[in-house]
């Protein structure tokens, strides 16, 4: 079966103009965020879902071949489930471990919608997972290196006449997105908008392309000196020392050198790229260190880290969400920089979610030491969740503070 939309065309999703619909008797407000926080405002799913699946639609109706569709990073299964009750086959890959959960409790949740449904392969972002695929579903990340590093995948491993359907809200969207497809693509083109959503298609793949990820940089970090630092292209930040980090490495420093910091274990917890990880390891000799993130990226991020400066037998890297593995009350020291961000959006409670977890591991006594940007104020929240906090640093952007668990 051969599409019939020439190259450089892609179809518009005009409701009341499609054959069949994946939208029109699903219960999508019945999609729950679990195991990711709920509150006003936020919903397990958007206008842009639902206008990548009609897109999907319009292609079938085309004669692209779809079965089976490879998803990739859908947040609580607003693309997978959908696909799934109408008989398509899925092959999902995640990058973040707290939207795999979401997914799977979604799916018991909707086992009846989904009794004679289309087979769900799992597996890792990669190679094997993108093999021969005709159709791929993207969710727009907020990175453009996660782009990038996704486009080139699929363009190395689908099909010849694979098609990436690329969808995202409008406010969240820039050209530089195109820019970013067209290095992968030789065809990418905007549909037509709707809800304040769009959907970019992008086809003929460009092979050859040498891998854009991962990503090696020297960085000199707080009283340790030169490392090298390691990224994929989901690891937030990227190769990069944030200043934010730097200046609770800082104050950490100062605090082992008045020797009112000591510990025989800690834990990174978001440890993105292992810059904090790396930080302990060298700042004691003997320190065993657990560092942990939902991200797959950033896991193989923080596991390069450690391998390119020798102290990999001494990091754990564990992808767990939040700190789900760790025992109640059992350690000594965890370092955050959280996140504010799900996604693309605005979401306080991914941080307060971090903060309520390394409270339930720390030892009575243990301490919290976080970094934050001043104007979220998350004071209270630390006063309230771990106990007594003190600043013991800030400039014009961000606050270190230390917090002492008391049990």
């Amino acid at each position: 079966m051969t599409s019939t939309v020439p190259p450089g065309q892609t179809p518009d999703a005009v409701l009341g103009r499609l054959a069949t619909t994946l939208t029109q008797d699903f219960p999508f407000a019945d999609l729950v965020r679990d195991p990711l926080p709920t509150g006003a405002g936020l919903q397990a799913h958007d206008a842009a879902d639902l206008l990548l699946l009609d897109t999907v639609a319009t292609w079938a109706q085309a004669r692209h071949p779809l079965d089976p569709v490879v998803v990739l990073d859908d947040r609580h299964g607003a693309l997978t489930l959908p696909l799934l009750a109408a008989g398509v086959s899925v092959r999902l890959g995640q990058d973040s471990l707290s939207h795999e959960r979401s997914v799977a409790l979604n799916a018991q949740r909707f086992a009846a919608h989904l009794a004679a449904s289309g087979q769900l392969t799992r597996g890792e972002i990669g190679p094997e997972l993108l093999a021969g695929a005709r159709t791929v579903l993207l969710p727009l990340p907020r990175s453009l290196d996660a782009l990038d590093q996704t486009a080139h995948l699929v363009a190395e491993h689908a099909h010849e006449d694979v098609v990436l359907l690329a969808g995202g809200r409008d406010k969240h969207m820039s050209p530089r997105m195109n820019e970013v497809l067209t290095r992968s693509f030789t065809s990418v083109v905007a549909g037509r908008g709707r809800s304040k959503s769009r959907v970019i298609t992008a086809r003929g793949p460009r092979r050859g392309r040498p891998a854009p990820f991962p990503r090696t940089r020297a960085q000199e970090l707080p009283d340790v000196g030169s490392v090298t630092l390691a990224a994929y292209g989901a690891t937030f930040g990227g190769a990069r020392l944030d200043p934010g980090t730097r200046l609770l490495l800082e104050a950490m420093a100062a605090a082992v050198h008045s020797g009112t910091l000591t510990t025989e274990r800690a834990i990174d917890l978001g440890c993105g790229n292992g810059t904090i990880a790396l930080w302990l390891a060298l700042q004691w000799a003997g320190l065993s260190v657990l560092a942990t993130d939902q991200s797959a990226d950033a896991c193989r991020s923080a596991e390069l880290t450690a391998r390119e400066n020798g102290v990999l037998d001494r990091v754990e890297i564990r992808r767990d969400d939040a700190l789900s593995s760790v025992d109640e009350a059992s350690e000594p020291l965890v370092v955050l920089n959280p996140p504010f961000h799900d996604g693309n959006a605005v979401d306080p409670g991914v941080a307060q979610r971090l903060i309520a977890e390394a409270a339930r591991v720390l030892e009575d006594g243990g301490q919290l030491w976080c970094v934050w940007n001043s104007h979220l104020r998350y004071r209270p929240l630390l006063e309230r969740l771990v106990g007594q906090t003190r600043q013991v640093a800030r400039d014009r952007q961000f606050t270190v503070t230390v917090s002492s668990r008391r049990r």
